[in-house]
């Protein structure tokens, strides 16, 4: 089983670096002489404190600090794993078409275990946008120092340590500690994971000493250690980045995990074809300032950029591969 396991894991994550990367390093190049986008609203489907909310809010401050929008607005919608955001977003579609909402790889899976009844298609794919490392964290107060603490832990009593994630069962939070505990030579099916609506939840139950591990985004991770308030056990970086440089891979710690996870935006559906081509160049051009590499080199970010037709075709390669994972591990 574990075995089966690995090899599924392993599958996707090379599967979906090679569409991720391999379409998206360079920045696409817009001929289209969109207009200009004064104001952005952000709709963000998490609380304050999570990968999206940390998105949203880093790409507004690099497009306005640029100059190349006016101003940027921000509304943070949890509930639902999402799922609230985007009903919203469908429903008043006609009102929102100043409205951006950042998403990632959830939408995908959150989709396919019907967690909400809507996906990607019924939203207009704008582009995405970043990749974030993974990475497990404990409170300052932890007994745990080291990821090999956990592990040995683990490999006595799985369920006496508890991983939380910002996400539901079977999401990418729940997938990737399975994935780097298999790597360790861990059954990975034995995790016991605890679900929780929002990275600012999570932050709380690890701080709470309610989890012992905390399976999140880098970028998350790093303000939380700069503040003092985590220490980061491994990140799924091949080598240490240089947002935080003081972290360790699970590579050098000799567990053979990699991976990274894509954000990006969408619009309303039914959003004009000019509006949406004007979001995307907009986005376009945020990649060569100094505000928004500022902003990426802050947050540990990888420029993963798919736009438009790029984006659709990578969301559905991903959706592919992702339910064929779930279903052979029973998620699905």
């Amino acid at each position: 089983m574990s075995s089966r396991f690995s090899v599924y894991c392993h599958t996707f994550v090379k599967l979906f670096l090679a569409s991720a990367l391999g379409m998206s390093l360079s920045v696409t190049s817009f001929s289209i002489a969109a207009a200009d986008i004064d104001a952005i609203h952000f709709l963000i489907p998490g609380g304050a404190g999570g990968g999206w909310d940390g998105t949203a809010r880093g790409t507004g401050e690099a497009l306005t600090e640029a100059g190349i929008i006016g101003s940027a607005t921000y509304e943070n919608m949890s509930g639902g794993g999402g799922g609230k955001a985007i009903g919203y977003l469908i429903e008043n579609a006609a009102s929102n078409h100043g409205t951006l909402m950042v998403n990632s790889t959830p939408i995908v899976i959150r989709s396919l275990v019907g967690r909400f009844p809507h996906n990607f298609r019924d939203l207009t794919m704008v582009a995405g946008t970043i990749g974030d490392y993974a990475a497990l964290i404990v409170s300052k107060d932890s007994p745990y120092h080291t990821f090999a603490e956990v592990l040995e832990k683990y490999k006595a009593d799985p369920s006496s340590v508890s991983v939380g994630g910002g996400s539901v069962p079977g999401s990418m939070d729940h997938l990737v500690p399975a994935m780097i505990f298999e790597a360790a030579g861990a059954n990975p099916l034995d995790v016991k994971y605890i679900p929780y609506d929002t990275g600012g939840k999570l932050n709380a139950a690890i701080l709470s000493g309610e989890v012992d591990v905390g399976s999140t985004g880098f970028s998350e991770a790093v303000e939380l250690t700069r503040a003092g308030e985590m220490r980061i056990l491994g990140v799924t970086a091949k080598q240490r980045v240089d947002a935080l440089p003081d972290a360790p891979t699970f590579m050098e710690q000799g567990v053979d995990a990699t991976f990274v996870n894509w954000r990006g935006f969408f619009a309303a559906p039914g959003l004009p074809a000019d509006k949406a081509d004007a979001y995307r160049a907009m986005l376009a051009r945020m990649y060569d300032t100094p505000e928004w590499e500022s902003v990426r080199s802050r947050n540990g970010w990888v420029n993963i950029h798919n736009s438009g037709d790029d984006f659709v075709a990578f969301l559905e390669n991903q959706e592919k591969i992702i339910k064929e994972l779930m279903t052979k591990l029973g998620f699905l």
